[in-house]
């Protein structure tokens, strides 16, 4: 897999954003969030963990991006596919690239077009915003669900990026059996299967979750703790391991010494689930159909919330698999398949795969597990 992406990458998206933008009357899109930078710029950076300094990226109705940006991230900026690259040593109090992504936008002209959808955010200080706002002259508004929708179908070139994700963490699940074991605690687990992530290939792991206990496990987004692992206990390990930009996000499910009755049965029933969303995900069927072919299998009500979600550059992005959402599943978008049952009273077990969807059906990215629960 080759790094980054071709030119032509690029120009495919912002030929797409500007026919959508023409024809929803919008004269630039003003974007300040990570996901959405990099998917225009292929601006691939974790200098985004600072919230000290804003950055714009200012996409015309014609023409190409024009990157306002801290002077720190000039030289990074001049090795993608933008040339106007516009700095300031920042931060700056005064004025933290307000002026110059105001001349930006005056120049591209309005009405301005700013993400604000589902999951989006504005991430500069809402005073600058509406310093931005006056200063240019401009009308701003919505950008009418355009990046969200660029970014909702993945090309090729992004799918093989998440196939790779998904092979690092095949191989490291299947590892597991080196660091977890009868008394071994959790949160050792947890650091030795980074390790092994990154063994494996991945860039870097920014989530990790997981849980353990007799039958199941009481909760599924919990940092781990010191306890060891039990005979007869269940481990999940469920993980966001990246590979130049793109998220994996999948688990597995382990006995530790010997799998018991019920979760050997409940491990059975969340595959013979996931198996029936895998069929139920085609083109033309709603997020909720998906959800409703795995919840009759495993019983869930509304209570849940959903069974899997989109994915991407994000660990979680886009649509959900619930009874409430009815986007209508299209060639290109990217799934997870999450189905969940009780295993006991404040006990549960959870499973997760990856697929993307095709013309004809859904395609399998993670290596779906069997029907039978490993023991460790």
């Amino acid at each position: 897999m080759e790094r980054g992406f071709a030119v032509a990458e690029f120009e495919r998206r912002l030929s797409r954003a500007q026919a959508m933008m023409g024809k929803a009357d919008i004269g630039a899109i003003l974007i300040t969030t990570e996901p959405e930078f990099r998917y225009f710029s292929g601006f691939l950076t974790r200098f985004w963990e600072s919230p000290s300094r804003p950055w714009f990226l200012v996409l015309p109705a014609d023409g190409k991006p024009i990157a306002v940006i801290p002077s720190i991230g000039a030289a990074l900026m001049g090795q993608t596919w933008v040339e106007d690259i516009r700095t300031w040593a920042a931060p700056d109090p005064q004025d933290d690239g307000v002026s110059l992504v105001s001349d930006a936008l005056r120049e591209a002209g309005g009405p301005v077009g700013v993400p604000s959808g589902p999951e989006t955010a504005l991430r500069m200080p809402l005073a600058d915003f509406a310093r931005v706002k006056t200063m240019s002259g401009l009308r701003f508004r919505d950008d009418g669900g355009i990046t969200a929708r660029l970014r909702a179908i993945k090309s090729e070139a992004e799918i093989e990026k998440i196939r790779a994700a998904c092979t690092v963490a095949n191989r490291a699940f299947d590892r597991v059996g080196e660091i977890a074991r009868e008394g071994t605690p959790l949160d050792e687990v947890f650091r030795g299967f980074q390790r092994l992530l990154l063994e494996e290939g991945a860039d870097w792991v920014p989530y990790l979750a997981g849980g353990a206990g007799p039958g199941g496990y009481g909760c599924v987004i919990s940092p781990a703790t010191s306890a060891p692992l039990a005979g007869g206990d269940v481990l999940m390990l469920d993980t966001g391991a990246v590979v130049d930009g793109y998220f994996c996000d999948f688990d597995r499910n382990f006995a530790v010494g010997h799998a018991t009755a019920i979760a050997q049965d409940a491990h059975a029933r969340l595959m013979e689930a996931t198996e029936a969303g895998f069929r139920a995900a085609r083109p033309g069927a709603r997020a909720c159909d998906v959800f409703a072919a795995m919840a009759a299998i495993t019983g869930t009500g509304e209570g849940a919330g959903r069974l899997g979600h989109g994915l991407g550059m994000q660990l979680t992005e886009g649509l959900s698999l619930s009874p409430r959402d009815e986007t209508v599943i299209e060639p290109g978008m990217m799934l997870t398949l999450e189905p969940g049952v009780e295993t006991g009273p404040g006990r549960l077990m959870v499973h997760e795969e990856n697929i993307v969807i095709r013309d004809a059906g859904a395609e399998r990215l993670s290596r779906f597990a069997g029907p039978d629960l490993p023991v460790i």
